[in-house]
């Protein structure tokens, strides 16, 4: 698609304004190609306006697409994914170090996790537990492994089962490692989600395991969100891809909960 001279003379702030106008509309998520079509400008263009507004700290740019920084909800899962990739393998691969063949575990509907599941493809004999779709698409069906999936209503955004009937399902389990998602890691609230069914899904899981590993990237330092799952000293252990700020160090210190650095 071409630009006009029309559009190429446009201020190039008020086209973030448009940008970012279109992203609200469509629920805090977009692809670059509707973007394009919506504002009737080309591919590129979005692309450079894209790079303005995530210098100043208002977007996140994903493979294809692009999603509001502050938006109040979780983004869909396939945006996530493409969120932070790296960090979130070499997390992965940390975790899946831990997990031995036959060890019994809950995974969560995190992206983070979701790349766990992938991790975990060569192990044995597991005994999994999940509210998350694509993690027992992932492990179910594989060298022996058992995967329970918890029932309920599915969100759109994560195919996630969440509700009465998930909790339920997830207080007949004990498990020996809760591997848990969290949107943001704050120095003075702890560890901390943006939907109530998710924590209180978080809080279940964690209540019925040995240990409480929480998995997050770098990015979510020092960030803040409504929902406090459980005080942070009910955690056993948070694996991320970087040393977090003194801050953050101290309330894990505090709160006895081990650093893993992958």
């Amino acid at each position: 698609m071409s630009e006009s001279g029309t559009e190429a003379e446009r201020p190039t702030n008020h086209r973030e304004r448009e940008i970012l106008d279109e992203l609200r509309l469509a629920g805090g998520s977009a692809r670059i190609p509707f973007l394009a079509e919506r504002l009737r400008v080309s591919e590129e263009t979005i692309r450079r306006n894209l790079r303005a507004l995530e210098q100043q700290g208002l977007v996140v740019k994903v493979h294809g697409g692009v999603h509001l920084k502050d938006s109040a909800g979780e983004q869909p899962l396939h945006f996530r994914m493409g969120e932070n990739a790296d960090a979130k393998r070499a997390i992965a691969a940390r975790v899946a170090g831990l997990i031995a063949d036959g060890d019994s575990l809950f995974l969560d509907i995190g992206s983070t996790t979701a790349f766990i599941a992938v991790a975990l493809q060569k192990h044995r004999d597991l005994f999994v537990v999940t509210n998350s779709v694509a993690v027992a698409h992932l492990l179910g069906g594989r060298n022996g492994n058992r995967v329970f999936l918890a029932g309920g209503e599915l969100r759109a955004h994560d195919v996630g089962a969440f509700g009465a009937e998930a909790l339920a399902f997830v207080r007949r389990f004990h498990v020996r490692y809760a591997i848990l998602s969290t949107t943001a890691v704050n120095a003075r609230a702890g560890f901390m989600l943006a939907d109530l069914e998710e924590a209180d899904l978080s809080r279940e899981a964690g209540n019925r395991a040995d240990l409480r590993i929480v998995v997050a990237d770098s990015a979510k330092f020092g960030r803040s969100a409504p929902i406090i799952p459980a005080e942070p000293a009910r955690y056993d252990m948070l694996v991320t891809d970087r040393l977090p700020p003194a801050d953050i160090v101290e309330m894990l210190e505090t709160n006895g909960v081990r650093l893993v650095v992958a």
